[in-house]
């Protein structure tokens, strides 16, 4: 089984650039999720043969949102996280299995300043209590934008972004927090030692200059890490100023 996950950066932006269709048949996964698809599922308007469409977009247009593509019907699916005071940003969609739940996530970003930061660790307890409470019933694979470089082997440049937003001490330690949960970063326990990024600044062409962050995630139960066969990282693919990862079972 194959799934890839893309922050796209806009969905019909990187199909009008004409990068996703031939990923997507080349690849041919089982299930591919989306993050930040900036649309209303009335504005899609191209089909994606084969698979099955959950969609789930922000009230604000242009903003945000999330949505998966499935060959094989869910049993359920739900959107969003429970929890107090979470805005209708389009963040999560969960698709139950008969063998486990795959979660699509675009977490929050905490801004520059970390303006945000209050926000983004009350949503970071939510997301994990409904991750925890999903993993006590069959095992979770969480994939999407999770807005953080764990460690400093995650970004290029670590020593001057320890006050930046997605490298802070708060953000990562409640990513350690989901770890030390029951999870497992499947990329980085099969690569402790590989340096590879999924996300580069367009502001300052930092793809060009190999200056990169590794946000973007497979993050599985513990249980699952033995059916993993390859945690990947398609860094070649263009069209977003993030790349697709993937996850091989």
């Amino acid at each position: 089984m194959k799934l890839i996950s893309w922050n796209v950066n806009g969905l019909r932006a990187v199909m009008n650039k004409g990068e996703l269709l031939p990923f997507l048949n080349r690849e041919d996964p089982d299930i591919m999720a989306f993050q930040e698809t900036k649309m209303q599922e009335d504005q899609l308007t191209f089909d994606f043969g084969g698979y099955l469409r959950y969609m789930n977009s922000a009230e604000r247009k242009g903003y945000s949102g999330t949505m998966v593509l499935t060959k094989k019907e869910p049993l359920s699916v739900s959107y969003d996280i429970e929890g107090e005071d979470h805005p209708k940003e389009g963040r999560v969609i969960t698709l139950e299995y008969e063998d486990f739940y795959f979660v699509c996530a675009y977490v929050p970003n905490s801004k520059d300043g970390l303006k945000r930061i209050d926000y983004r660790m009350h949503w970071e307890d939510d997301l994990r209590k409904h991750l925890v409470a999903l993993d006590k019933k069959k095992p979770v694979i969480y994939t999407g934008d999770l807005n953080v470089a764990h460690n400093e082997i995650d970004l290029k440049n670590p020593d001057e972004n320890h006050f930046s937003a997605g490298f802070s001490d708060e953000e990562r330690g409640k990513f350690s927090q989901l770890l030390d949960a029951g999870f497992k970063d499947s990329f980085r326990e099969l690569y402790p030692e590989t340096v590879k990024y999924s996300w580069w600044s367009y502001r300052t062409k930092a793809r060009e200059r190999g200056v990169g962050w590794r946000i973007d995630y497979f993050v599985v139960s513990a249980r699952l890490m033995d059916k993993i066969k390859d945690s990947l990282i398609y860094d070649e693919i263009m069209g977003s100023d993030h790349c697709p990862v993937g996850l091989i079972l």
